[in-house]
């Protein structure tokens, strides 16, 4: 069957699609296939964010994975989740009872994460207003597409009411904000963390450092304000703080998870949420902290991790334990379901959670060989070829892993179209989006379009010249270089790069000064300085000796939801000109109203919920979602009915 279903995929197939021969192709195949079950694949960025169907890839990739047996095991890939801990904190309130339309449209069941970057259209749409709208770390205007449409939404109070921008440093967007919180950095706030690195489950504690040496010091700090550079609010005190204000007596029901449980009636410390974690949900923590005379919280403020386990191993090969299956029942793909109460587990590591049977009895593992093993968080418990779900929810023919063309596949461009890859990154950047790293940027400051020698000769145009890049609804100016680094009939701009700050703004280091305006033909930005050296606290800021820093592209690509994934498609189709006399380094311009239309078309090769539901619920419940409303909110709500006509 798997021969018949990828009979059309060839060598040859693969050379005419991609322009790499057949010859190298095979031999790639034949090192991964030699790889046997040490062959690891990896997916972030890459194709699966620049195109169409993108997740297809990551899909198809891990295929290979399933067909080498190079999954959980050494050399291979392991579901994230299983080497990742997540410890039960000291309260657990509910979930939110309602659906969010706006992180959650209909449009988009399958989508695995919110789409918080269509929020601007949605709200142009008129499908709700935001009261209070917080931005944590978070700088939409310039990391989303389309950004002068962020703009629009956070002045206008009719979408958003209040914004406040919770950031460790100045961003385009808090610019745009009724309330700036300095909010620390990862050296001034406290958090956990737990990272998939290696074969094992391990717990990090990051804490504020300033405290940290002060407390060894002897102090007693009760609020990190006191330590922290410029008041930075530590977050979670932040967080303790603005709960504990809303319900001052208790009647929203908030106020009680951030109470103190050692003394009832005060605000809950860090200290204790954090020791709370330590002394109950970190398997053995306890005796290792009691072996060294120190109590956990102690242990991890010292050594600032601690490993629970290693060698997790293949967790789906687990014989599922007696006392796990009372009245236990086998059913279709050997699923078997019981009425045993799911175990405690300080472990919260979020995961899918497939549905109950007919009879109530919740999935407990999958029948092999005649033995019940633990196997996958899926529908059947198994790693599924065949995605029922997919299927069930109107995508029957992206059913099994395939290829889908792109957006930007050579038979969807028009004449003169060229494609952009705009999701690469300079080997000196690092992923910041502060752009606060002072002498990253002076390594590297500018992003010009790679573009090939023929390509350059067929417009004119030499390394440094000005060229225009015209998107959908668009175009930007930046400088060209030609290498023959890039692919002919592709060029490539660099992101994390084209920060700006208002022409008043004063000095810049790493961004630059730019005059906004705004018109019935939508939006420009055009460049009124760069950087540049000037006198403060600092003397490294009369070093200054570079004046670019880049080019903001992002503005002028239209959102491009994938109608299944809801990801942003980044690719772009894109015209290369030489640059107009007129046009200078920097300029940007944009019509929204074209933005908005082609957010529509996109739109429109969704196939929602309401057409498409088997059971008349907004997304799969069994699906992955963080903060899972209860299953009465997956219902979905009557229909609108239409406008009445209009009085002849």
């Amino acid at each position: 069957m798997l021969r018949e279903q990828y009979r059309a995929f060839s060598f040859e197939y693969a050379e005419r699609e991609s322009g790499i021969s057949a010859a190298e192709l095979r031999e790639v195949a034949e090192i991964v296939a030699g790889a046997g079950s040490r062959f690891s694949s990896h997916t972030w960025r890459s194709a699966t964010a620049g195109n169409l169907g993108g997740w297809q890839v990551a899909r198809a990739l891990f295929m290979l994975n399933c067909l080498l047996g190079a999954v959980a095991c050494e050399g291979g890939v392991f579901p994230n989740a299983w080497n990742k801990f997540v410890p039960k904190p000291i309260y657990s309130p509910p979930h939110p009872p309602k659906w969010n339309d706006l992180t959650w449209p209909e449009e988009f069941p399958l989508t695995m994460h919110e789409l918080s970057y269509l929020l601007p259209h949605l709200l142009a749409e008129g499908r709700g207003k935001v009261d209070v709208y917080f931005t944590r770390v978070y700088n939409p205007v310039w990391t989303n597409p389309n950004g002068f449409a962020w703009i629009e939404a956070l002045t206008d109070a009719k979408k958003i009411g209040l914004h406040a921008a919770l950031t460790p440093t100045w961003s385009e967007t808090a610019y745009f904000a009724d309330y700036v919180l300095p909010m620390g950095l990862g050296s001034e706030r406290h958090d956990i963390h737990s990272y998939e690195t290696h074969d094992s489950q391990w717990v990090g504690f990051r804490q504020p450092v300033l405290r940290a040496a002060r407390e060894r010091l002897g102090e007693t700090i009760d609020d990190t304000r006191r330590v922290n550079p410029g008041e930075v609010w530590e977050e979670n005190e932040f967080w303790i703080e603005l709960s504990w204000r809303i319900d001052p007596d208790g009647a929203l029901g908030i106020r009680k998870y951030f109470e103190s449980q050692t003394t009832p009636g005060a605000k809950l410390g860090v200290d204790e949420y954090y020791a709370y974690i330590f002394e109950h949900s970190l398997p053995g923590l306890p005796q290792r902290a009691a072996a060294e005379g120190l109590t956990p919280l102690q242990f991890m403020r010292r050594y600032g991790a601690y490993e629970i386990a290693r060698n997790i191993g293949r967790l789906h090969e687990d014989v599922v334990p007696e006392a796990e299956l009372e009245d236990a029942r086998v059913r279709g793909h050997g699923r078997v379901y019981t009425r045993s109460a799911k175990p405690a587990n300080p472990n919260v590591v979020p995961l899918p959670t497939p549905a109950a049977d007919a009879d109530g009895r919740r999935p407990v593992g999958v029948e092999i060989d005649g033995v019940i093993r633990r196997g996958f968080p899926t529908p059947s418990g198994k790693l599924e070829f065949y995605s029922s779900t997919l299927a069930a929810w109107g995508w029957a023919e992206e059913a099994l892993p395939g290829y889908m063309k792109s957006h930007i596949h050579p038979e969807n461009l028009e004449p003169g179209q060229i494609v952009l890859v705009p999701t690469f990154r300079l080997p000196t950047q690092i992923h910041t989006r502060s752009a606060n790293a002072k002498w990253l940027n002076e390594l590297a400051h500018t992003n010009p379009l790679w573009i090939a020698p023929g390509d350059a000769a067929a417009i004119g145009v030499a390394t440094g010249d000005l060229v225009r890049v015209t998107t959908e609804t668009g175009y930007f100016v930046v400088k060209a270089w030609v290498t023959e680094g890039i692919r002919p009939g592709v060029v490539a701009c660099s992101h994390h790069m084209g920060r700006w700050k208002l022409h008043d703004e004063g000095p810049k280091q790493t961004a630059a000064g730019v005059k906004l305006a705004t018109d019935r033909a939508g939006w420009s930005l055009k460049r009124t300085s760069g950087a540049g050296p000037y006198a403060s606290s600092d003397p490294d800021t009369q070093r200054i000796w570079w004046s670019e820093v880049g080019v903001h592209q992002n503005l002028t690509f239209p959102v491009h939801p994938d109608p299944v994934s809801g990801m942003h498609c980044w690719h772009q189709a894109v015209r290369v000109t030489k640059a107009a006399g007129s046009d200078a380094y920097g300029d940007i311009a944009v019509d929204t109203e074209k933005a908005h239309a082609v957010y529509e078309a996109w739109m429109s090769r969704t196939r929602g919920a309401r057409a498409n539901s088997p059971d008349g619920t907004r997304r799969p419940y069994w699906m992955l979602r963080p903060l899972k409303p209860p299953a009465d909110a997956y219902v979905l709500p009557p229909a609108p009915l239409p406008e009445p006509a209009a009085a002849q």
